[in-house]
């Protein structure tokens, strides 16, 4: 026989009737009032006691079970299942891309957050439609949702949001949501975010590394502006700010190509991975001294660039995630800005 249920409806609350089912039945487990193994009534009896549509019930106890806290027996009906997940804050984690250093800031959340935690990974390849079907299909199964908002267009440029995306966003309550890496003043609402300014960020690294920068004739910027995962083009802006305020003469390239023009005296900034190897490759083959012939500089920080000797400006993965993970932790709704670094070595 199935123990009666008590479902606590609040018919004045914003909050979906499916999703207080939930919270009402995970309550009941969490408190002892409903034991693990313990049947439960069906979707119609719910229904029919609750006085709630069967829709609603069956999209509570979907979600239920996808949290693994109840369980579906075929001709039997629904138990209480084991209750792990129950007392742990669960995360749905949604990256643009899988890089190394977007995997540090991964690691080092969940790594905060420890064994009370169960993180659910997802990258949409700074794709809108992937992006909005990730958020659709798992709202309302999570405590909290963990974004990093970066998408291109149909020519590859960099975008921030799209207003496909803000409406998805909006789907997530404001206090289950945390914005990672890239914000921007258009989400509405009380909500927590630990970002880059990527305008200020290479502005002021740039300013840091000036005692080093004074001995080269020309700042040369290696942007990507057509790229499957773009970046976003206040890099550029901050880069461009910086040159002109100073008085360096400088130069915006799309890529490292094969055969390039170096002059001495210049000194290159790179983004992507395969423009900084291209560089180096060229380098060495013309028995050119970095910090000497030629300046290197690379954006974002990576252990095989600290072994390199490579010189960067890089925002502190580990710190975001960490943060990141604090927030969640102690349920706070602040915006913060990350540290973000010049780290000098041999290669300017």
């Amino acid at each position: 026989m199935a123990r009666t249920v008590e479902i606590k409806i609040n018919e004045d609350s914003r909050i979906p009737k499916y999703k207080q089912i939930v919270d009402s039945i995970i309550d009941d487990v969490a408190k002892g009032k409903l034991k693990v193994g313990q049947k439960i009534p069906s979707i119609n009896e719910l229904s029919e006691a609750a006085y709630l549509s069967r829709d609603t019930v069956e999209k509570a106890y979907k979600i239920l079970k996808e949290r693994k806290v109840i369980i579906s027996v075929k001709g039997k009906g629904y138990y209480t299942a084991k209750t792990e997940l129950i007392s742990k804050i669960n995360v749905f984690f949604l990256i643009n891309k899988p890089s190394s250093y977007k995997m540090i800031i991964f690691n080092h959340f969940v790594n905060t957050l420890g064994v009370n935690a169960h993180v659910n990974l997802s990258i949409y390849h700074c794709e809108e439609s992937l992006f909005i079907n990730a958020i659709e299909k798992n709202i309302g199964a999570y405590n909290y949702y963990v974004i990093m908002p970066h998408f291109k267009d149909t020519d590859l440029n960099h975008v921030s949001f799209t207003p496909e995306v803000l409406k998805a966003i909006e789907l997530i309550p404001k206090d289950q949501l945390l914005v990672v890496d890239n914000t921007k003043p258009e989400i509405k609402g009380n909500y927590g975010s630990i970002y880059q300014d990527f305008k200020e960020d290479i502005y002021n690294a740039l300013i840091e590394g000036m005692d080093r920068l004074k001995k080269y004739d020309r700042l040369i910027l290696v942007y990507p502006s057509k790229s499957v995962h773009p970046y976003p083009r206040r890099i550029v802006h901050g880069f461009r700010y910086f040159c002109q305020k100073f008085d360096f003469e400088f130069e915006i390239l799309d890529e490292i190509y094969e055969d390039m023009e170096f002059e001495s005296k210049d000194v290159y900034i790179t983004i992507e991975e395969m423009d900084l190897v291209n560089l180096l490759r060229q380098v060495r083959a013309r028995n050119l001294v970095l910090g000497k012939d030629i300046g290197v500089i690379s954006y974002n920080e990576t252990p095989l660039k600290e072994l390199l000797g490579i010189t960067v400006v890089s925002t502190d993965f580990k710190a975001m995630g960490e943060t990141a993970a604090y927030m969640i932790l102690k349920n706070k709704k602040e915006k913060v800005k990350n540290v973000f670094k010049y780290i000098e070595r041999n290669s300017v």
